[in-house]
């Protein structure tokens, strides 16, 4: 069996944030995403919750020589949880190990004002799905999303975010206008 890979469903869809090797669009059924904070971070961010009427679009790469360290590092607020095979959906025949990281759901909670969205993580999610799957895939991203209600801190000028990256103009409008679609 090749070296085993994760299935990146927010900042990890961003290829511009990390340096795992074979990077691939994939999808995975069974899935949701939504906004939690957990009480080893100050701000929420995205984690996925078992979901059978739900399908999300994401980013598979490997871990190479089954080294999760540095990952395991960047994703500590996390577990990594093995995603049945049968559930992926992945242009290739090769059969992979695949894990997935998730929030403990005794550990997390619903966004508030004191925790809530960074704008500069959200602009690195919507920029990674910009790239990798288009509009359409931004526009999927919103949909299989739960958590729109939660309060956003507007740090662009400033970025909170240890990854943020440089959005074009067109990026960051199409980040305000799904937003302005979306929040409640």
């Amino acid at each position: 069996m090749s070296d085993p890979h994760f299935f990146g469903y927010g900042s990890l869809v961003n290829a511009a944030t990390h340096s795992y090797p074979d990077p691939m669009p994939a999808t995975v059924i069974g899935w949701r995403r939504m906004w939690r904070h957990t009480k080893m971070r100050e701000v929420a961010y995205l984690t996925v919750t078992p979901d059978p009427t739900c399908t999300i679009q994401g980013l598979i790469a490997q871990v190479p020589d089954n080294d999760w360290a540095a990952l395991d590092e960047r994703e500590y607020a996390y577990f990594r949880t093995p995603v049945p095979l049968q559930t992926i959906a992945l242009d290739t025949p090769r059969r992979m190990e695949v894990q997935i990281y998730q929030t403990r759901t005794d550990q997390d909670a619903a966004p508030s004002v004191r925790h809530p969205i960074l704008l500069s993580y959200l602009d690195v999610v919507v920029q990674g799905y910009l790239r990798v799957f288009g509009e359409a895939g931004v526009q999927q991203f919103f949909q299989t999303t739960s958590g729109w209600d939660a309060p956003i801190r507007n740090d662009r000028a400033a970025p909170i975010y240890p990854r943020a990256q440089q959005l074009t103009a067109t990026e960051t409008l199409l980040v305000d206008e799904m937003l302005a679609a979306h929040v409640k």
